[in-house]
């Protein structure tokens, strides 16, 4: 297994961004952490240092949906951590309604954010690993991606399945390089995208979830299904299952 010891993460402040950052600082990566709230970034890095007072952590704002700033931040990573291992896609957001009902602008937020943004980050990754011809690169998508949801899951899974597919066409362009591609499809883990929904099908903890995670991307597989149990086997069960029960289950 190749150690990837500079790792990028995206949406880093809170989530599941910031489990795996508190994951990898165990491992003793060094790592670069980005995201809106630079208040929460400088409290990561204070709990970080305390974990693991060897690693290098550097902190940036960026909002991603701010494109011309991703190139900006993920090159002066790469410039100060002297070359970055892997980058993590990780931020994104989980607004929205059911189609035509008046949320639009929650809807086009969320497109906007997992899709066109992760698109600007995946193009300033993919230009770092191919000017050193290494590097891993990971996406976040999730196990919605499999079908189509209902209401507030319908833009979401939509955009996640379009994560899945750039992730793939990425793969296959840099096939018999040394670059490696991954894509992550998470279950439902706690975070704060669905801290407010009470009743969630075999929904695991963050820190579960997050450990799940990064064994996943260490194997660096094409696509994980995680935690393993279930998902590794609902998610055909997923793509099989009548529309029926799964506007029931959503």
């Amino acid at each position: 297994m190749t150690i990837r010891k500079t790792i990028l993460i995206t949406g880093a402040s809170s989530g599941l961004g910031r489990g795996m950052a508190l994951e990898f600082a165990q491992k003793g990566r060094d790592l670069a952490l980005c995201a809106r709230r630079m208040d929460r970034l400088e409290a990561l890095k204070i709990e970080l240092e305390t974990i693991n007072p060897s690693i290098k952590i550097s902190i940036k704002t960026l909002d991603v949906t701010n494109h011309q700033q991703v190139f900006e931040v993920f090159e002066a990573f790469n410039k100060e951590l002297d070359g970055i291992d892997r980058i993590i896609i990780n931020a994104g957001m989980g607004k929205g309604a059911s189609i035509g009902t008046g949320h639009f602008e929650a809807n086009k937020q969320t497109a906007e954010t997992n899709f066109v943004a992760l698109i600007a980050q995946a193009e300033a990754a993919m230009q770092i690993f191919r000017a050193q011809n290494a590097g891993h690169l990971v996406t976040i998508s999730s196990v919605s991606a499999v079908r189509g949801f209902r209401r507030a899951m319908t833009v979401y899974a939509a955009t996640k399945a379009a994560v899945t597919s750039l992730t793939e066409g990425i793969r296959i362009d840099v096939m018999h390089t040394p670059i490696s591609v991954s894509c992550i499809h998470p279950g439902f883990i706690r975070s704060e995208i669905n801290d407010h929904v009470e009743k969630v099908p075999f929904i695991v903890d963050t820190d579960v979830g997050c450990r799940a995670m990064v064994k996943a991307i260490e194997a660096e597989k094409a696509n994980s299904f995680v935690p393993s149990w279930p998902w590794a086997v609902l998610h055909w069960v997923l793509r099989a299952a009548p529309s029926s029960w799964v506007r029931k289950m959503s």
